[in-house]
């Protein structure tokens, strides 16, 4: 019984979701974006995730005032909220290549042009589910993992709105744990490119040090990485503002050395993104139990 109830709070929740996308599906990508940023920024200060995200920001940023904390995170729920909202806008969004600059392809020249598969990665800032259609656009055979999420009714239907945005049937989403670890595995033998989220926390994961203190870290892909010999590419996510993005490729590099273990690769990985953050603070999503 206890089950039935929560299927059924689950598909009312599914059925309010969508009427919102369907009803907001009319008006203009701005509009929907914008929407969905004031929408967050004005109830996600009212949540638990609210003083997760404080608690995150202030351990970061030690020595700023109250005050600019709040408002890096409030800032962070708009963008949160763009980004889910943008969902309903996915496929236009990165149909358009107006809406999505892209900076560093001599980094990535060869790794296009002569097909070579590839670990792509970035953190959760900006619109990060703009990365894998526009790899996919790029003529990149990709698969990407996936948190799932606990209602299977808008699990189901976020996945259809990633994948309408996607131009080839090459291109894939597969949600974490055991099939993922497969799926990410067949994908590279057979020379295809895989794109990973890597900056939440993992609880099977090792210690290793993230703004100064050790955290839960997932290295299974440092480990696919040396296996194969295959190049590992930071792309970086930026929102520019007037429904615009920056894709910036930086410089490939390999985990190939016997000397540098994965935990040490990392570790470097870690320093990528810090600056990341530290650079575009309000557009990291903050509200992740990522130091606890």
């Amino acid at each position: 019984m206890r089950i039935f109830f929560q299927n059924l709070i689950y598909l009312v929740e599914f059925l309010l979701l969508k009427i919102i996308f369907f009803l907001l599906n009319i008006f203009p990508i701005s509009f929907v974006s914008k929407f969905g940023g004031i929408l967050f920024m004005t109830f996600g200060q009212l949540t638990n995730s609210h003083k997760t995200a404080i608690q995150n920001c202030t351990h970061v940023f030690q020595n700023m005032e109250n005050k600019k904390i709040k408002k890096i995170v409030l800032k962070s729920w708009e963008n949160l909220g763009r980004t889910i909202f943008e969902l309903i806008k996915l496929k236009k969004i990165t149909a358009n290549k107006n809406n999505i600059n892209i900076s560093g392809l001599q980094n990535i020249d060869k790794i296009i042009k002569n097909k070579i598969p590839a670990i792509y990665f970035g953190i959760h800032q900006s619109n990060w589910e703009i990365c894998v259609p526009l790899l996919d656009k790029m003529d990149v055979k990709v698969g990407a993992i996936y948190r799932h999420i606990n209602n299977a009714f808008v699990d189901q239907f976020v996945l259809n709105q990633r994948n309408l945005a996607l131009t080839t049937n090459f291109s894939f989403y597969t949600p974490k744990g055991k099939k993922s670890a497969k799926d990410v595995i067949e994908n590279v033998k057979k020379n295809n490119s895989v794109f990973l989220l890597i900056d939440q926390k993992d609880s099977a994961g090792e210690e290793i040090i993230f703004f100064n203190k050790p955290i839960k870290t997932q290295t299974g892909f440092l480990k696919i990485a040396r296996k194969y010999k295959i190049p590992i590419v930071p792309m970086e996510n930026k929102r520019l503002g007037n429904g615009k993005f920056l894709i910036n490729f930086h410089k490939p590099f390999y985990n190939n050395e016997v000397k540098i273990s994965d935990k040490d690769m990392m570790l470097k990985i870690h320093k990528i993104i810090e600056k990341w953050i530290l650079e575009n603070p309000q557009q990291w999503l903050w509200q992740h139990n990522r130091f606890n």
